[in-house]
């Protein structure tokens, strides 16, 4: 079954708001317990899609939406600018077919393009196949914090991985370009 990416529109909304929806309900990814609904996913699409950061879809050969990724703000403080975070969501059906590395794979390729200089990942509940996707993708382990959710009647640890992107932390960037001009100074 081929697989394509694309960027995520608005059309996408449903299908994205109820990956999400499952994934809070059922898996350690997010630590949120209520799903939100559409129009608070639409809301964050928006702030995301608004400041320039990729978010994409993988769809299958009629269309379906199987997962999508994004990169957004690590923190919001202006000296953070360089650095994203990344976010993959799956289709239950769509896990361990390679659609998650192919959705990485291209949001570190733009996030590189833009000029982003690191790429972090939160790891809800140290998930060891989110850990292995980013560690297949050159994703360094940097940190552990544990017992930092109660989720599903457990205590979650939390994986923080990351990776250089283009220079990396080797030259200065350029504050008057994209991702420099994110925060005003």
């Amino acid at each position: 079954m081929p697989i394509s990416l694309r960027d995520v529109s608005t059309s996408d909304l449903d299908a994205i708001t109820a990956i999400y929806r499952e994934s809070v309900l059922s898996g350690v990814a997010s630590y949120e317990i209520i799903p939100p609904e559409q129009n608070e996913m639409a809301a964050r699409f928006s702030a995301i899609t608004g400041q320039g950061y990729p978010y994409i879809a993988a769809v299958d050969e009629v269309g379906n939406l199987l997962g999508y990724a994004y990169a957004s703000a690590f923190r919001t403080r202006p000296a953070y600018r360089w650095m994203v975070e990344d976010s993959i969501y799956l289709e239950p059906e769509a896990r361990g077919r390679g659609i998650g590395k192919l959705l990485l794979t291209e949001l570190i390729q733009r996030c590189t393009s833009l000029g982003f200089r690191q790429m972090v990942a939160v790891i809800g509940g140290a998930h060891p196949a989110s850990i292995a996707l980013h560690k297949a993708l050159h994703f360094e382990e940097t940190g552990r914090l544990k017992g930092t959710g109660y989720k599903h009647g457990h205590w979650l640890d939390t994986m923080i991985m990351q990776r250089a992107l283009g220079e990396g932390a080797a030259t200065d960037p350029d504050p008057s370009v994209y991702p420099g001009t994110l925060f005003k100074q």
